[in-house]
Formats: structure tokens, sequence, C-alpha cells
């Protein structure tokens, strides 16, 4: 049985799906579909807190799902523009969950994050899957992926 961990953009999912079909992502029928016959040794959902009603429900049914849920404050700057992701962190604990895994899922369309996938795939020779809506994803992330999956049909709500 095949160990995996999972790794959830979870702003680039919500604003890719939303702009592509208008709807929201499955956690549950994705998480159904990632685990089924493999084991489970981390799963990570990594969002931005607002600190709203709302976003909180929402991060509550993702840690009943599994999910340990990260957080990072949301940053307004004087300019009105904003700033909230997450790339560093995502890449430090696939990097430091990486010798423990055989399959880490990446749920994402950053192409920020093909350098990272090339090189698990190169130092710890593991298996790299990545999530994304087809449209919005990065074509150098779906190159570093072993296998793509295009977000839509049973993954939208």
């Amino acid at each position: 049985m095949d160990k995996v961990a999972i790794f959830v953009d979870v702003q680039n999912v919500y604003y890719t799906v939303r702009q592509q079909f208008q709807r929201h992502f499955n956690y549950n029928t994705f998480w159904a579909q990632v685990t089924k016959d493999r084991e489970l040794v981390g799963a990570y959902a990594y969002a931005i807190d607002k600190g709203d009603a709302k976003q909180q429900n929402f991060q509550q049914i993702l840690r009943r799902i599994g999910f340990e849920v990260k957080l990072k404050n949301f940053i307004q700057r004087r300019d009105g523009s904003a700033k909230g992701d997450w790339d560093v962190g995502i890449t430090l604990d696939m990097m430091e969950v990486a010798p423990t895994a055989d399959v880490l899922v990446l749920v994402s369309g950053d192409g920020d994050f093909a350098m990272l996938l090339d090189r698990i795939r190169d130092r710890h020779d593991k298996i790299v899957e990545v999530y994304g809506v087809r449209a919005l994803t990065a074509e150098a992330l779906i190159d570093s992926a072993h296998r793509y999956y295009p977000i839509g049909g049973e993954l939208l709500l």
C-alpha cells in the first residue's frame, strides 16, 4: 500500500475553480479518490486567515475531513494590494514530508511549484501527482508531475 501525503493550496483551488466553473471544489470526493487503497501520512490545507466566520466554518470542515489546516494572516498593503500566499510553506513541508511518502499530491495550478516537483522526483525518487483546473494550470507544473488530474466533474460541487 502506497503512503500518500496531500498538500492543498486552498486559495489557488478556490479561485481557479470559481473562475473556470463558478462552483466549488469537492474536498470529500477528492479525499476519497486520493486516499483510496493508500496509507495517509499527512494531509495539509494551506489557507489565508481573514478572520471571518464563513472562512472559519470552512476550515473546520477541512479539519473534519482530516486535513491539518495551516493559516497565514492576510496582509493588506498600504497601496491597496494584498499578499497571502503559501508557496514557501508548501515547499518546505513537501520537502520535509517527501522521505516518508511514496506519493505526494499537490492541489494547485501554480507553475512556481514545477521546480519543487522536479526536485522531489530527482532527490527523493517519489511519485508526484497534481490536481488543478486544466485551463488555469501552468504547463510546467503539468510536465513536472508523474500524473496530472484535471479538476472537473465529480470534483466539483
